[in-house]
C-alpha cells in the first residue's frame, strides 16, 4: 500500500475576495466558507478567525483540530465520515502543513474541552499554539446537551472537518513543494534483509469508553466501541481513517490532526529497513469492564505474537480508568514474549505525589511519560478570548472547576486562569510530538 502526501507550508492566512494559496499565503473568502458550514442546520451561528503564533488570543472551549486535505481522486479526506465509506492509505493527497482548523464552542464547553493560548507563558502547553490556525467559532441548536458535562459536540465537530474539505480545495490543481511518500510492504513477503531487523508493532488504544454511540474516536466512521482490536495498515491512520471523539479529558485527546500526523508511527517508518521492520499497527480500544479489558489484551498479545512481532510500543489515549487496558495490554505482550515499551501520560495529584497509574505492573518496567495532568498552571490575562472563557469553570471542563476552598475560581474577575493541565487542548500529545522530559532528584 502506497500512500503520498503532497505538502504546501502555510506561512500566513488572511480573509480575502477568494479561496486560494500563493507562495505560502493561504486566502480564505470569510463569507463562502461560513455559507458552506450553515448548511448543516443544526448550526445557530458561526464566524472565523485567524489566530497565528504570537497573537494575543486565548480559545476557549476547543473541540477539535483538522489538517487541511484533500484527495485528489474526489473523493472525501474522512471515509465514512464525511463521505461514502471507501478505503484510505493509498494514493495522492494533498495537505495543507503549518496549519489547522481548530473547532471552538461559543458558549458551551464541556469535559472533553480544552484551552490554547497563541502566546505567552501558555502557548507552551499545546502544538496549537505553534501552528496558524483557522478558527471555527460556533453553536448549535443541540440544546439536549448544553449543561451536559459530557458532549456529543456532533454537529460542531463534523462542521470542522468539512471546513477542513472545503478550504483545502485551494491546492488540488497546484504542485505540492514537497511530497512524503508512506509505503509499507505484505508483512510476509518482505525483503530478507528487512526481516533479519527487530520486527515492531505499534499498539494504539484511542478512547472508546462510552458504551452510547457518538462519543467515541471512529475508524472508518464506525464506533471504536463496537470493535475488537484488529490489523491496520499505518497509512490508513495517517490518511484519515480515523476521526476524533468527545469524550476523553483533553489533555490526554488525540485530535484528528494527530492521527493524520501521527509522529510515532512517521518514526516508526523513518527507522524501517534500518533499524526496524515496523509490522504495522493493532489497532485496539478502551474499554468499561474487566473482562473486556482482558479480553481486548489477549487479542492484541496474539494478534502480535501471529505477525512475529519482537517487540511493540503501547500508546493510549487517557488516564485513569483506561490504565488498566494499557497495563493489561503491556502484560499480556511481555507474557507472549514481546518487549514493551509504553507511552502514556500520569495523574500524580498536584503535588506529584500519587501513584502515577491507576494499576501498575513490575513487567511494565519500560514507560514513557507525557507529564501529569494534575500539574496546577496559571496564566495571566489574554488580550482575546475565542469562544467563552467562563466555560473553563462553569462547565466542567476536566481541568476547571466553578470555586476552590483554597485556589478560587479557574476563571478569575481580571481574566486570568488557574487550572490543571487536564484543560490544555491535546496537551500531553501521547501520539508523539511532546517535548516533555523527566527530571532526576
Amino acid at each position: 500500500m502506497k500512500l503520498e502526501i503532497g505538502n504546501f507550508y502555510v506561512k500566513d492566512i488572511v480573509f480575502g475576495s477568494a479561496l486560494s494559496y500563493d507562495k505560502g499565503l493561504l486566502t480564505i473568502n470569510k463569507d463562502e466558507a461560513l455559507d458552506f458550514i450553515r448548511q448543516d442546520e443544526r448550526i445557530t451561528e458561526a464566524q472565523l478567525y485567524i489566530a497565528k503564533p504570537g497573537d494575543k488570543i486565548r480559545l476557549c472551549p476547543v473541540k477539535e483540530a483538522i489538517e487541511p486535505r484533500i484527495r485528489l481522486n474526489g473523493k472525501g479526506s474522512f471515509p465514512g465520515y464525511t463521505s461514502n465509506l471507501d478505503k484510505a492509505g493509498e494514493g495522492i493527497s494533498y495537505a495543507l502543513k503549518n496549519c489547522s482548523v481548530l473547532v471552538v464552542g461559543r458558549h458551551w464547553g464541556g469535559f472533553q474541552d480544552g484551552l490554547i493560548d497563541m502566546s505567552g507563558e501558555g502557548q507552551k502547553y499545546t502544538l496549537f499554539g505553534s501552528l496558524n490556525n483557522i478558527v471555527l467559532v460556533a453553536d448549535t441548536d443541540e440544546v439536549f446537551e448544553q449543561r451536559e458535562q459530557q458532549k456529543k459536540n456532533d454537529a460542531l465537530r463534523r462542521a470542522g472537518h468539512r471546513l477542513a474539505e472545503f478550504i483545502a480545495q485551494c491546492v488540488k490543481n497546484l504542485t505540492p513543494e514537497d511530497r512524503e511518500v508512506f509505503e509499507l510492504e505484505a508483512v510476509i513477503k518482505r525483503n530478507p534483509e528487512i526481516e533479519k531487523l527487530p520486527s515492531v508493532v505499534y499498539v494504539m488504544q484511542p478512547q472508546s469508553q462510552m458504551e452510547e454511540i457518538g462519543y467515541n474516536d471512529l475508524v472508518y466512521g464506525w464506533d471504536m466501541n463496537r470493535m475488537l482490536p484488529t490489523f491496520m495498515h499505518p497509512n490508513e491512520i495517517l490518511d484519515g481513517a480515523l476521526v476524533s471523539g468527545s469524550f476523553m479529558p483533553v489533555s490526554s485527546k488525540w485530535s484528528t490532526y494527530d492521527f493524520q500526523n501521527c509522529p510515532n508511527i512517521k518514526a516508526l517508518y523513518k527507522e524501517h529497513g534500518k533499524t526496524i521492520n515496523f509490522l504495522g499497527v493493532i489497532m485496539s480500544n478502551l474499554n468499561v469492564a474487566l473482562e473486556q479489558k482482558e479480553r481486548a489484551a489477549l487479542f492484541v498479545a496474539q494478534i502480535a505474537k501471529t505477525l512475529g512481532a519482537e517487540a511493540a510500543i503501547v500508546a493510549e489515549e487517557g488516564y485513569g480508568n483506561p490504565d488498566a487496558d494499557f497495563i493489561a495490554c503491556c502484560v499480556a505482550l511481555e507474557d507472549a514474549g514481546i518487549k514493551t515499551v509504553g507511552v502514556t501520560n500520569e495523574c500524580t495529584g498536584r503535588d506529584g505525589q500519587s501513584q502515577p497509574l491507576v494499576t501498575l505492573d513490575v513487567k511494565c518496567d519500560a514507560i514513557v511519560s507525557c507529564g501529569n495532568v494534575s500539574e496546577l498552571i496559571e496564566l495571566p490575562p489574554m488580550e482575546t478570548v475565542l469562544g467563552e472563557l467562563e466555560s473553563l469553570g462553569r462547565d466542567g471542563l476536566s481541568g476547571g472547576w466553578a470555586d476552590d476552598e483554597i485556589l478560587g475560581p479557574s476563571v478569575r474577575k481580571d481574566g486570568s486562569i488557574i487550572m490543571e493541565n487536564n484543560s490544555m487542548f491535546c496537551g500531553d500529545m501521547v501520539c508523539g510530538w511532546s517535548p516533555k522530559t523527566m527530571k532526576e532528584f
